[in-house]
């Protein structure tokens, strides 16, 4: 499995709509993908359509760690369905999720233990069957964000071309580098990806050419654009790529190159299983 973390910490810049923009692009490309909602308000369940009905939520899992089983309360995204649709039967895509809940706030608290920032890892490590793992996470540098860099592979920072983002980014940088020689020496690349970008805005213009200058070549490519349909088909919780508009036809290749960027550095095994 490639883990990836999907971060910002400064909220309201889409951290959650790229983690489901990604969580469309994969479902599209038939990658068996498993979204892990870390953040206490769930928005991304919500937005996957997905319900615990029933099973563990992502908070009682993390608590009862030892003995419980992630695939055994993993949620089917409601997008699955309308995916399978459109495929053959004998390979219906696989889009899961670990359901958020406010259960989780209590572990995000800034002075969590060392071995508490495990209990995700641990999870995943009896965890199979999934080839991309996307963590949406709080916005916020506690326990949750920590515990969730501590399983991961990737890092995808979200930054909006705006003063108070870009300043935000670079101090989650910062914060990053002392975790990794801290807690996970092992941590593989870290991407920062520009969100809601206006190209007709020169503010804009300058925050990414301001944010290249600054994150080199973490800063990855393609930026997503802002659309006015985003927002409807959130509320609607749909996947952007099933959604019945050609307007949203750039921001399907969008999320779907930046699928491609983050899957190429997962380990060649994987991309190839």
């Amino acid at each position: 499995m490639h883990v990836v973390s999907i971060s910002s910490l400064k909220g309201g810049v889409g951290k959650t709509s790229v983690t489901l923009g990604l969580a469309s692009a994969a479902l599209a490309a038939g990658i068996p993908t498993l979204v892990i909602d870390l953040d206490p308000h769930a928005d991304a369940s919500t937005g996957l359509g997905a319900r615990a009905n029933g099973k563990q939520p992502i908070g009682q899992m993390l608590k009862n760690v030892r003995r419980a089983r992630l695939q055994d309360n993993v949620a089917a995204s409601a997008w699955q369905s309308k995916a399978a649709e459109k495929k053959s039967r004998t390979r219906i895509p696989v889009l899961d999720v670990a359901v958020g809940d406010a259960f989780t706030g209590i572990y995000d608290r800034p002075d969590l233990r060392t071995r508490d920032l495990r209990r995700l890892s641990q999870l995943l490590s009896r965890t199979s069957g999934y080839q991309l793992v996307l963590i949406d996470c709080p916005p916020s540098l506690n326990g949750l964000t920590r515990m969730a860099w501590s399983a991961s592979d990737q890092l995808l920072l979200v930054a909006e071309p705006s003063l108070f983002s870009v300043a935000g980014t670079e101090r989650t940088q910062r914060a990053l580098e002392l975790f990794r020689r801290e807690f996970a020496p092992s941590l593989g690349p870290v991407s920062v990806v520009a969100n809601r970008v206006r190209k007709d805005s020169a503010e804009h213009t300058f925050r990414v050419n301001e944010m290249r200058q600054m994150f080199g070549d973490s800063m990855v490519k393609p930026e997503i654009p802002e659309h006015p349909e985003w927002q409807q088909i959130q509320g609607a919780a749909y996947s952007v790529h099933q959604w019945p508009s050609k307007a949203t036809a750039p921001m399907l290749s969008q999320f779907d190159a930046l699928l491609k960027v983050l899957m190429s550095s997962a380990p060649t095994q994987n991309a190839q299983s």
